[in-house]
């Protein structure tokens, strides 16, 4: 599937890290049977622009690690259609996505395991989020999006136990 995937970058990132994203983002669409060529914006800042931007858009006033902006009102399992897409694109404009880099450092060494690793699991839990998953609950909803993460990075060869 031809996905567009647009990156802009506020800090200085590793070469690959476009690379490494991109190859997560299409694994995800790919597990969860996304069947539509989509665009995804993702933005690549620190802790300080994250916390702008979620302060601006969700009224929160603090850092985060990942934010994601989806463009529809899914449900999980439920996709795009092609009746969904952008004529002046051809594609379906799935979303935004905001990642912190500094956030995702700091949580690789809190937990043990590469920085690689965290962004591909930030990277996953965001696209699910475009997908309609969630997780604000303690209970069914956000063990479904765990199961989801879980597989799809294991499916990418990424454990919890890589370093």
């Amino acid at each position: 599937m031809e996905h567009n995937i647009l990156f802009e970058t506020e800090v200085d990132c590793p070469a690959d890290t476009q690379e490494l994203l991109t190859k997560t983002i299409m694994a995800a669409l790919d597990a969860e049977g996304v069947e539509v060529p989509c665009e995804l914006n993702v933005l690549l800042t620190d802790d300080a622009g994250i916390h702008q931007i979620n302060l601006e858009m969700r009224e929160v006033d603090r850092p985060t690690d990942v934010l994601s902006f989806p463009m529809f009102d899914l449900t999980p399992g439920e996709h795009p259609t092609e009746e969904d897409t952008d004529p002046d694109t051809d594609l379906v404009p799935l979303g935004d996505m905001c990642l912190s880099l500094e956030r995702a450092q700091a949580q690789a060494q809190e937990y043990g395991h590469s920085v690689q690793r965290e962004l591909c699991y930030l990277t996953v839990h965001s696209v699910l989020h475009l997908l309609g998953y969630d997780h604000m609950d303690e209970g069914p909803m956000k063990a479904q999006m765990r199961e989801r993460e879980e597989a799809i990075l294991a499916e990418l060869g990424i454990t919890r136990e890589e370093t």
